[in-house]
């Protein structure tokens, strides 16, 4: 059984402060500082450029998309870390779509977080192939699988609502019709239990930084499944991806496995902080977390409503249809939202009306929930967010 008051003390959160927006980015590992810092002095600072063989730094990538793909249900050795995530999902697409010549359409719903869609858009314009991406509703897309259909791209939780596709269904429906399938993980990893291999799932990507708690800029994972790595060729065939990177051949040579899947050179620093942020999650069984985010999310829903009735929830309301967010809906939900902040309670919005709480229970507890939603609930009921300094929008909201 997964001891969450353990999990919790592995995280060096501000004082006084209730963190509901690991969703968008998880806090600060205890261990991580440290680990970087050691990374800087003994690796970078007295190996130079030995730290590439003799602190494993070029292997690295590998062997962290190991630890990433046992919470994803990946096959070892099926899983590479590196770049972010929007190149992460062009590779995967872009490989995808090749083994599908014969088709056009890159079918999408109109929930899917939007560097996704731009993402598939310039690859179209690259292509110039007449591919078209089709958007629909979150709940059409399965009847919209067709014949035409190259490649089923999706985000499995939608970052606004949470709501959560049902990933074996889907890509089922997709094989049927002969499809391909890119399943975007940002949401997911670290979120609620995800098994690639058992769902057959094609490719997929996901970031780090999240759920996964690696901080700003940690770097994007891409999954390929053992049965497509020799046919896919990789867009962007960066050097690290060569099959012999220091034989320095001038025409390029895909690697074995998912190593094609590679570009540039590995985020060593991030790296680092990725590393601890891992360990963190050695000896957590997914079920566990699942299990107690739900609860949590039912807590956090029961309690809101009750205090709160110029609140709308936007999530579903059966917790089998979401991640591990709760979203509510109010007109004036940015400025609501600064007003929480100001109180210590971290949560974010998105347009155009979205309060978003994300419930990561490595490090959250029913104490903080019923905290935050008392004082969601004086922040509603006084109407504190009605401030215009509560209404100047930030750069990030």
């Amino acid at each position: 059984m997964t001891d969450f008051a353990a999990t919790r003390a592995l995280f060096d959160l501000p004082e006084g402060v209730i963190y509901l927006d690991g969703n968008s980015l998880g806090p600060l590992p205890g261990a991580a500082a440290d680990r970087v810092a050691r990374c800087v002095r003994e690796e970078w600072g007295a190996m130079l450029i030995g730290g590439w063989n003799g602190a494993g730094w070029m292997a690295q990538p590998g062997r962290l998309g190991d630890r990433i793909g046992r919470l994803v249900g990946a096959e070892p050795g099926s899983v590479v870390i590196g770049d972010t995530l929007s190149i992460k999902v062009y590779q995967a697409l872009a490989a995808a779509l090749e083994m599908r010549p014969d088709r056009r359409v890159i079918l999408s719903d109109s929930g899917n977080f939007p560097t996704d869609l731009y993402m598939a858009e310039g690859l179209i314009g690259a292509l110039g192939r007449g591919h078209e991406l089709v958007t629909v509703a979150p709940e059409a897309v399965e009847d919209r699988i067709g014949p035409d259909v190259a490649v089923l791209m999706l985000t499995e939780v939608d970052y606004r609502t949470g709501r959560r596709h049902d990933m074996a269904r889907l890509t089922r429906a997709a094989h049927e019709a002969g499809a391909l399938t890119v399943w975007d993980l940002a949401h997911s990893a670290g979120a609620i239990p995800v098994d690639l291999a058992g769902a057959g799932a094609d490719f997929a990507a996901g970031c780090t930084y999240k759920y996964l708690n690696a901080g700003p800029g940690a770097p994007a994972f891409v999954y390929v499944a053992p049965r497509h790595q020799a046919a896919a060729r990789p867009a962007l065939s960066g050097w690290l991806g060569h099959a012999a990177p220091f034989a320095f051949e001038p025409a390029y040579r895909p690697g074995e496995g998912i190593a094609r899947m590679r570009v540039g050179t590995p985020p060593v620093l991030q790296m680092a902080a990725l590393e601890a942020a891992l360990d963190i999650w050695e000896g957590v069984d997914m079920a566990a977390l699942r299990a107690r985010s739900v609860a949590l999310s039912e807590l956090f829903i029961a309690e809101v409503e009750a205090r709160c009735p110029d609140l709308a929830l936007a999530s579903p309301r059966d917790p089998d249809l979401r991640g591990s967010q709760v979203s509510f809906r109010f007109a004036e939900g940015y400025a609501a939202m600064q007003a929480l902040i100001a109180r210590g309670v971290i949560g974010d919005f998105r347009a155009p009306d979205i309060m978003r709480f994300g419930i990561a229970p490595l490090y959250i507890g029913e104490d903080e929930i019923r905290r935050a939603a008392e004082i969601l609930g004086q922040v509603m009921e006084d109407r504190l967010w009605d401030d215009p300094a509560y209404r100047i929008r930030a750069a990030v909201t």
